[in-house]
């Protein structure tokens, strides 16, 4: 049976009929750059990337350029957001999804977010930005490197407990015959016998944001889920931090300097507890 064909080709042929280069579609869609490459090539994509649809995306670059200027003016004559209702509106406006976006602007709960989301959006402020970023991203309809930058920033932050939920619980004991029971001596009564396990819960698809995860695959001890790597992410943030604008460079040196001030805790705490000295003597 033939092979279904990659459903990324014509997503990456768009992006480079768009005029975007081939680096940045390998980076948006998270291949290797041979690949995107290789795909040019084999399907011909240079036949149909007339001089018309370049000149037409030149235009289009130039009237989103002035389109923005303009928007930045607006918004100088009127207060700015809350840092964090700021956060929560370029989330919103790109996901949709006001529980997980409020979850991650202010590090709460998914539960607590559910409430407070809505609640957020009550407020006229906020309803008028979110209104603004969403026609902003609908005139632009072109990637930046801004959006690829946004990319690896969201990777960078993103945490497996977003995605599930692990922990201990109660559950009955179960044998061949069913559930196990044991005589209440207080009250004479036949009671479940319980103990105490592990337990992992993938949270509904619903609220969770797709884009970070890797791979979901089902084998024969059940599901895995795996996300993109957040180290690498970060790397590549400090790598390329010119392409940020200014508030998602300091959102990613923030992220840089947490991450490494971590890692400097957990060596200290490990050559505290690794004495050399005390070894030899207790030998």
């Amino acid at each position: 049976m033939a092979r279904a064909p990659d459903p990324r080709i014509e997503e990456a042929k768009a992006m480079y009929l768009k005029g975007r280069k081939l680096i940045e579609i390998a980076q948006l869609l998270d291949l290797p750059e041979g690949t995107v490459r290789r795909w040019k090539s084999t399907h011909k994509w240079d036949s149909e990337r007339s001089d018309k649809n370049s000149e037409r995306s030149v235009k289009k670059k130039e009237h989103i350029k002035k389109g923005n200027r303009l928007l930045e003016d607006r918004r100088s004559e009127t207060p700015e957001l809350p840092e964090k209702q700021q956060l929560f509106c370029i989330l919103y406006a790109k996901t949709l999804n006001a529980a997980q976006s409020y979850k991650k602007a202010y590090g709460c709960s998914y539960e607590a977010a559910v409430a407070a989301a809505s609640r957020l959006l009550t407020n006229v402020k906020v309803r008028e930005e979110v209104r603004r970023l969403k026609k902003e991203r609908f005139e632009s309809q072109l990637f930046d490197e801004h959006d690829i930058f946004q990319r690896y920033l969201d990777i960078a932050t993103s945490s497996l407990t977003d995605y599930v939920d692990f922990g201990r619980e109660e559950v009955p004991v179960i044998s061949m015959t069913g559930p196990v029971t044991k005589k209440d001596p207080e009250t004479g009564e036949e009671v479940p016998v319980t103990k105490e396990v592990n337990f992992v819960k993938f949270r509904d698809s619903s609220e969770v944001d797709g884009r970070m995860i890797k791979k979901v695959k089902m084998g024969k001890d059940g599901a895995s889920i795996e996300l993109y790597d957040a180290m690498k992410a970060m790397e590549w943030l400090a790598e390329h931090m010119s392409m940020g604008t200014a508030g998602q460079q300091g959102l990613a040196q923030s992220i840089i300097a947490a991450h490494r001030s971590r890692e400097l805790q957990t060596e200290k705490r490990d050559q505290e507890g690794h004495n050399p000295e005390e070894e030899e003597s207790n030998e």
